[in-house]
């Protein structure tokens, strides 16, 4: 009997222990790139100490933002409050009300500025919406690390367009903006009629790939050194927030290989906005609760998807906008453009805008 009990109940042993043993592996994987990520920045601290110590904890001080913030031509800074979470969001609007909605969700470190190009450009036929998300710029930032997992900022999305007074929208979301609209297309696809997302593959192709690509891993580092608490932070400030300038502007990762460049003022902008007390930690706590929430349980797309990537992105391999195909059961395109840094909206905004237009023109038939 007991031989008979132990036959019946060991399928299911099996299962859990091999689920624990996947666990376990996958949390060391992780804490375990943290730490060595971590080692890497203390590192680079160490180094710029030992080379200048006062240069390294050098910060201007920046009370005034740039002229380039408050531009009339991009459109009108406004507020709303959500009624779920009760927080105040920012945005600023283009176009005029009643015109179907075009919203704008930015990546990392980024915020609304970052989709200048593309509020001047769609302002003729929709209601342009570049949202600051939640803990950045002007938007109110919780201080619990757990008010920014995915689904409060999915939420969040949800909650804005009924604010803004609208049923549905076009979407479009740039690097950590694109993982958020991708989930919004699968949670809530009713409140989406087209989406565009820039540079991010399917959250499920990220969390497969990223585990079995060294490549993807490496480019991936900062997701597992943001784990840490304060510390990442803390880099970002050192050398009047070198890192945070050194990303829109090496040679490796920066703006302007080809195409449009980041002027001293946009990059100001962006210094500016990130160098508030406190402006950091929202920003990175959304990256704080990612391994906790993919991969997802469920994951179709039913909403036609327009997907644009920048072949020369420093941070995702190309391979997976490919493989993002398979989990998009309507119309799928994928447009990837040479020369492209990841910043792709900036880098190159007339082509961008013009295969967003080319999309949003289009009928579209189900399983092209």
């Amino acid at each position: 009997m007991a031989m008979a009990r132990l036959r019946d109940y060991w399928p299911l042993l099996t299962a859990r222990l091999t689920g624990a043993v996947r666990a376990l592996l996958f949390w060391t994987l992780v804490y375990g790139y943290c730490g060595l990520c971590a080692s890497i920045h203390l590192l680079k601290l160490l180094w710029s100490i030992g080379r200048g110590p006062g240069q390294t904890f050098q910060r201007l001080v920046r009370e005034n933002p740039p002229a380039c913030l408050n531009d009339p031509s991009l459109g009108t800074h406004c507020y709303v409050r959500i009624k779920d979470s009760g927080l105040r969001f920012h945005y600023v609007a283009a176009g005029e009300r009643g015109k179907p909605l075009l919203l704008l969700l930015h990546g990392f470190p980024e915020f609304w500025y970052s989709w200048r190009y593309q509020l001047r450009e769609f302002k003729s036929e929709y209601r342009v919406v570049a949202l600051d998300l939640r803990g950045y710029g002007e938007t109110d930032a919780p201080s619990h690390q757990e008010s920014y997992k995915l689904d409060c900022i999915v939420v969040d999305i949800k909650d804005i367009l009924d604010s803004l007074g609208y049923s549905k929208c076009v979407l479009i979301g740039h690097d950590w903006g694109g993982m958020i609209a991708w989930l919004i297309a699968i949670c809530y696809p009713e409140l989406v009629t087209k989406l565009v997302v820039i540079n991010f593959p399917h959250p499920n192709v990220f969390t497969e790939y990223i585990f079995r690509h060294p490549s993807q891993l490496i480019k991936s580092g900062y997701y597992f050194f943001f784990q840490m608490p304060w510390f990442p932070e803390f880099m970002f400030t050192i050398n009047d927030f070198k890192a945070l300038k050194h990303l829109f502007t090496s040679q490796r990762t920066g703006i302007g290989k080809k195409g449009c460049k980041l002027t001293l003022e946009d990059l100001e902008a962006y210094v500016y906005v990130f160098s508030q007390p406190g402006a950091l930690t929202g920003p990175i706590n959304h990256f704080r609760n990612i391994f906790s929430c993919l991969p997802l349980k469920y994951h179709k797309v039913t909403t036609p998807t327009l997907l644009l990537w920048g072949e020369r992105d420093a941070f995702m391999d190309v391979e997976m906008a490919e493989v993002t195909r398979i989990y998009v059961k309507s119309h799928f395109r994928l447009t990837i453009l040479s020369e492209a840094s990841h910043w792709l909206q900036q880098d190159q905004p007339d082509i961008v805008n013009k295969l967003i237009w080319t999309f949003l023109k289009e009928n579209m038939r189900k399983n092209e």
